[in-house]
């Protein structure tokens, strides 16, 4: 251990950590990008996408449930690595498959390897960070989801341009196993660390005595979780907040290319720009509430207050369906887009905020899993109106009724999780 100086290892952490997320959320984008060609290749309607999201989204939600108690009992360095190989390998063998059903079979298997990385992350910043800053690292690791999303739209097209969609995904997929190299090499828990000094610890550990309610080590009865009234604020925010951004990422290269004919076997602008905003927006949001708790806020009131800014600044995209050019919709989006990373920077840290880290990656596995039940179920509705809609010869009166509902569902989540638990007090278990 270094004991010369005090150390800042902890945002190696977070950039190891960034670069995981945007990985994740690289390879989960590849096929939103490459819908409009596979479409062709394999006659797929908007149902028979929807029902490939879904397989996704299902395997997701069991995949987070069974990662989050995994991760619990065997650590974040093993459980990280396990997570990252599943998924990695999924990416690649979307290049062999010759069918819709085997779509949807390699998207399963890529939902389950993907959902590890959040409980592992969440977890990591817990053990890494104070409170204080756990929104912030929160915020900073997060936004690697956006520039995943930033990256795919430039990288994708001029990859299926040159070698085609099979290599889109190979090419993508490997590159996981780069990360892997320097996570099993640079990472291990503080504690056993020989690079971080016993000051950085110290810093580490140093909540004030009533927000350390109990020991953090010990085994937690998953199924006990159920019963308790935060576990449920964390559910329902997610539930009702993670299908939005389902759609963000599997449906808006398709909402441009068919309302302003937007050419997706090009580099997307417009998809760079969303994406970018999301950048900010996941940092920022994290900042945000940090600012506040440095500033003298409860935790609690920074984190609710922060929120329901964020809530507020979602609704605007109801008006995306008055939108006469691409670039109005794009700025309308894009905040939307940005607010909810920077809702998610926080809600995820209201779970560090209120469970104790033995438990943290179990409760944050609970709650992935049940917004990707609800990013299960939205793709089914949203292949229907769009379907319905293109029947009709007004697909854009699809996506309208689909923003209305993006709009108003982050006020609905902050109102509930409010009354759920209105001061959201630290739980003992």
């Amino acid at each position: 251990m270094n004991g010369n100086k005090k150390t800042n290892y902890r945002w190696v952490v977070v950039i190891l950590l960034f670069f995981a997320t945007t990985i994740n959320y690289l390879d989960r984008q590849v096929i939103g990008l490459l819908k409009p060609t596979l479409e062709k290749q394999f006659a797929w309607t908007e149902s028979d996408y929807g029902d490939i999201v879904m397989a996704f989204s299902a395997a997701y939600a069991i995949g987070l449930l069974v990662f989050g108690n995994f991760i619990d009992k065997i650590g974040t360095k093993l459980g990280y690595t396990l997570s990252l190989v599943v998924w990695s390998v999924a990416a690649m063998l979307h290049a062999v498959v010759k069918s819709t059903f085997g779509f949807g079979v390699v998207r399963s298997l890529l939902g389950l390897g993907e959902a590890g990385n959040f409980p592992a992350a969440i977890k990591t910043v817990a053990e890494w960070f104070p409170k204080r800053e756990r929104a912030f690292a929160t915020g900073i690791f997060n936004s690697g989801a956006n520039i995943g999303a930033v990256v795919a739209p430039v990288m994708v097209p001029w990859i299926l341009g040159i070698y085609g969609w099979q290599m889109a995904f190979i090419i993508t997929g490997a590159i996981g196993f780069i990360w892997l190299i320097f996570w099993r090499f640079f990472y291990e828990i503080p504690a056993k660390h020989k690079k971080v000094s016993p000051e950085e610890i110290a810093y580490i550990d140093s909540d004030t005595d009533e927000d350390i309610t109990e020991p953090e080590t010990g085994k937690v009865k998953w199924a006990k979780l159920f019963t308790i009234r935060q576990t449920w604020t964390f559910i329902v925010g997610k539930l009702l907040s993670d299908p939005i951004w389902y759609f963000f990422l599997f449906w808006l290269p398709s909402y441009f290319s068919s309302t302003f004919n937007l050419d997706l076997k090009k580099p997307s602008l417009p998809l760079v720009i969303v994406y970018t905003a999301t950048t900010i927006g996941s940092i920022g949001g994290g900042y945000l509430s940090s600012y506040f708790i440095k500033r003298g806020w409860p935790v609690f009131k920074a984190r609710k207050t922060a929120m329901f800014i964020f809530a507020v600044c979602v609704v605007p995209i109801i008006g995306a369906r008055y939108a006469t050019n691409i670039w109005q919709a794009v700025a309308l989006i894009s905040l939307a887009a940005a607010a909810h990373q920077a809702w998610s920077a926080n809600i995820f840290t209201t779970a560090s905020d209120m469970f104790p880290k033995k438990a943290l990656s179990s409760v944050v596995g609970i709650g992935g899993m049940a917004g990707s039940v609800g990013g299960t179920l939205f793709p089914f509705f949203i292949g229907f109106i769009l379907d319905t809609a293109k029947k009709a010869g007004n697909i854009t009166a699809g996506y309208n009724i689909i923003f209305i509902i993006c709009g108003l569902a982050y006020m609905l989540a902050w109102v509930i999780m409010h009354l759920l638990t209105p001061r959201m007090k630290v739980v003992k278990l």
